[in-house]
């Protein structure tokens, strides 16, 4: 039983020095040490050896050789993994100092590129950003807005009715009248997001789109003070100068109201399919905010006054880029999205 044993021993100790993975220790472990292997049939065969003095002595040698190999595995094991961890750092290491050039690189979207550079003019020019639900209460959409329940823009045709009786935003107006319950005059505001219409599609018109609303409240605001800050944006987002016209509009939550067209920058003025062949783009909205909003947002009207404007920053997107159809930017065609890497 000794030769058997010093046999077992001596195989044992050329298999595992061979190993050079974590699995090919563990194979040898349970061929050494499991209930199958041949030191665990010495242990049962011990009991056939009549003298108590061999016996004894076989027994103390067959679990000091059991004990010794479990020690050498252990260790073994410790190295194989250690190595294994190094082989795949040395495999999978990526040299972050190299540059990488791939033709699948991707980019932001032109709407987030845009976004992010109006929200830096404005932050800069002293507004704070907010953000406000996509799926809206018709209070905080037109109520809280000074638009009336039989105002046409609460109409089906033009407003997404919910089953659960909310409707998608149909502009981000609704973070001013939420910001102005939060926050107290001297406030100044811009609230960018997706808005939703049902709109019949066209080059100009999508049923979801993005806009910028934008609301400055204080004492003895008037309109220079948004003419201004309208000349500012417009010329700091186009690094050009950019004929604009402001003609009056009607729009429930300011008074005076106005609309801020564009010369269309797609046919210079010329007219084409994006400008309906006017030469202008609607592009901002804006008037003074109407003393019923300022109620509505707990704010005294006779102390207080400010703006508010809408930028289409989708329109502003086409009109940066020469983006002759809307549908262009929501439909997802990575030939259009890698130009704008």
């Amino acid at each position: 039983m000794k030769k058997r044993l010093n046999d077992f021993h001596n195989a044992f100790l050329s298999e595992i020095e061979a190993a050079l993975t974590p699995e090919q220790v563990r194979d040898i472990e349970i061929k050494y040490l499991g209930k199958k292997s041949d030191i665990h049939l010495m242990l049962k065969n011990i009991g056939t050896i009549e003298n108590p003095d061999e016996k004894r002595e076989m027994g103390k040698i067959i679990n000091s050789t059991r004990n010794e190999i479990q020690k050498i595995i252990e260790e073994k094991r410790e190295i194989v993994e250690k190595k294994s961890i190094e082989r795949k750092i040395s495999e999978n290491h990526m040299d972050w100092s190299m540059p990488v050039f791939s033709a699948d690189e991707g980019s932001l979207h032109p709407v987030t590129i845009v976004q992010r550079e109006v929200e830096s003019i404005l932050t800069g020019m002293g507004f704070s950003i907010v953000d406000g639900p996509e799926m809206e209460t018709e209070y905080y959409n037109f109520e809280a807005l000074n638009i009336p329940k039989f105002h046409p823009a609460r109409d089906m045709q033009d407003t997404f009715h919910l089953v659960n009786n909310m409707i998608m935003r149909t502009h981000t107006s609704n973070c001013q009248s939420r910001s102005m319950e939060k926050m107290k005059p001297p406030l100044k505001i811009i609230a960018p997001g997706k808005c939703f219409r049902y709109e019949a599609l066209d080059a100009s018109h999508e049923t979801a789109f993005y806009q910028i609303e934008g609301l400055l409240v204080d004492e003895n605001i008037n309109i220079s003070n948004l003419i201004a800050v309208m000349k500012i944006l417009l010329s700091e987002i186009f690094r050009r100068d950019v004929k604009v016209r402001l003609r009056p509009g009607y729009f429930p939550f300011v008074e005076p109201g106005f609309e801020l067209d564009i010369n269309c920058l797609i046919c210079g003025g010329a007219g084409c399919r994006t400008c309906k062949n006017s030469g202008w783009l609607e592009l901002m909205p804006c008037g003074m905010v109407h003393p019923n909003v300022l109620r509505y947002g707990n704010i005294d009207p006779e102390k207080y006054n400010g703006f508010a404007f809408g930028l289409g920053l989708t329109r502003l997107v086409m009109m940066r880029y020469g983006i002759a159809d809307i549908r262009l930017l929501n439909g997802g065609d990575l030939r259009f999205l890698k130009q704008f890497r």
